[in-house]
């Protein structure tokens, strides 16, 4: 009797013990390490960017003069570059025009891959090998740099033309992580090229206001949902889950059947493509979670963006004030990015809680989006910051750049 009640107290509530299993508790942590991590790898990079643009300035000034670090007549960011620094020509900073149409862009190419998908997978597999390489490289890159002893991002010795000893290392390991995920298809390799990516992405790729952050992430909400919930009823399937869950033919058995070869390279597997993050259970055999990177890389940019203006704030307080303020209450405690980042694991737990209650798949930025971007429009309106973040948000109120204070 005690054994029947304990079924049925278990089915009652199957979905909570589901929740705690260990591929989604896996997909939320991992997910939020990649966003912090990226988050705070572009804050690093800027900074040395701001000071190896420093350093050139002040080689260049007669005498040699040295220049106070909170210096408004440094030239580091110009306004005009939306707070691109000058000399990080990596970094690509969107525009409200870009945030508008990167939806439409990302429709015409869902719709690309599911209809000519099969004609053209050999190509996007090279592709995304190509691509995952470089971004696993740039993963890898301080790892690399802190095994060869500590050099900073762009520091050390010149092995090969621009790039140091310790990139080419993670260039070489990123290129036989993409070689051994190419002949075996090992869901782990996958998910290291997809981290990579996601970190990619974060690091290199700029919101320059809350705005743009508002209008990318409204249509990504409504792209999301659009092709998810809605895209059935047009094309008798589910576009988004058919796209990420298709594999596509190895190139090895491409070029085995030009080259009319047998053995290991004809019988190469099928390749899942690294668009997403793949979590198999512990307790469940053949049970996985399934993250888009979009569910990473788009809310973890409006995370970038609102570390970047914490870091500017209390830059801004230190240049003023002449030291660091020291918090006193919840409220200066609790920066923007700490908002943003809870509201994004509370956003992640609903999705999680959505998709075992349903029994269906989730646009996981219906529930990430209004978690994320609500909270934090309510706090800057309450903090007094809303009218600055939505427009110039790295501008200072005299018109001079506000980045130029070293963050």
């Amino acid at each position: 009797m005690a054994q029947v009640g304990a079924n049925m107290e278990y089915q009652e509530y199957k979905w909570a013990y589901s929740i705690m299993d260990s591929s989604k508790v896996s997909a939320c942590l991992i997910s939020m390490l990649l966003i912090v991590y990226g988050s705070f790898r572009s804050l690093n990079m800027e900074r040395e960017a701001r000071e190896r643009a420093e350093r050139e300035r002040e080689a260049t000034l007669l005498g040699g003069k040295p220049v106070p670090s909170c210096s408004h007549s440094s030239s580091k960011y110009t306004p005009g570059l939306q707070g691109k620094p000058i000399g990080f020509t990596n970094v690509q900073t969107l525009n409200t025009m870009q945030a508008l149409c990167f939806p439409l862009g990302s429709s015409v190419a869902l719709l690309i891959m599911f209809f000519f998908f099969d004609s053209m997978q050999t190509l996007v597999a090279i592709c995304t090998a190509i691509i995952a390489c470089a971004a696993l490289a740039f993963l890898l890159t301080p790892l690399c740099q802190y095994v060869a002893g500590g050099a900073g991002v762009g520091g050390g010795a010149r092995a090969c033309g621009k790039y140091s000893a310790p990139e080419l290392a993670a260039a070489l390991l990123a290129a036989a992580i993409v070689a051994v995920w190419v002949l075996t298809g090992h869901w782990l390799l996958m998910d290291a090229m997809g981290m990579g990516l996601c970190v990619t992405f974060i690091a290199l790729i700029r919101l320059p206001s809350l705005k743009v952050s508002t209008l990318l992430l409204t249509g990504l909400l409504l792209y999301d949902v659009f092709w998810v919930f809605f895209s059935s009823y047009i094309f008798t399937t589910n576009v988004m889950v058919k796209v990420a869950t298709r594999p596509a033919e190895n190139p090895m058995n491409v070029v085995a059947r030009r080259l009319q070869l047998g053995g290991a390279m004809r019988d190469a597997p099928k390749l899942s493509l690294p668009a997403k993050l793949v979590f198999p259970s512990m307790h469940h055999q053949g049970h996985f979670s399934m993250l888009g990177l979009g569910d990473i890389v788009m809310p973890g940019l409006l995370l970038c963006f609102v570390l970047r203006y914490d870091a500017y704030k209390k830059a801004t307080l230190v240049c003023q004030m002449g030291q660091v303020p020291g918090p006193r209450s919840m409220g200066s405690r609790l920066t923007y990015f700490h908002c943003s980042l809870l509201g994004y694991f509370l956003g992640l737990l609903t999705a999680t809680v959505s998709a075992e209650v349903f029994k269906a798949a989730q646009p996981a930025l219906l529930y990430l989006v209004p978690f994320t971007l609500l909270p934090l429009l309510t706090m800057a309106y309450v903090k007094g910051d809303l009218r600055r973040m939505w427009s110039e948000p790295f501008i200072a109120p005299n018109g001079k750049s506000g980045a130029d204070f070293d963050v």
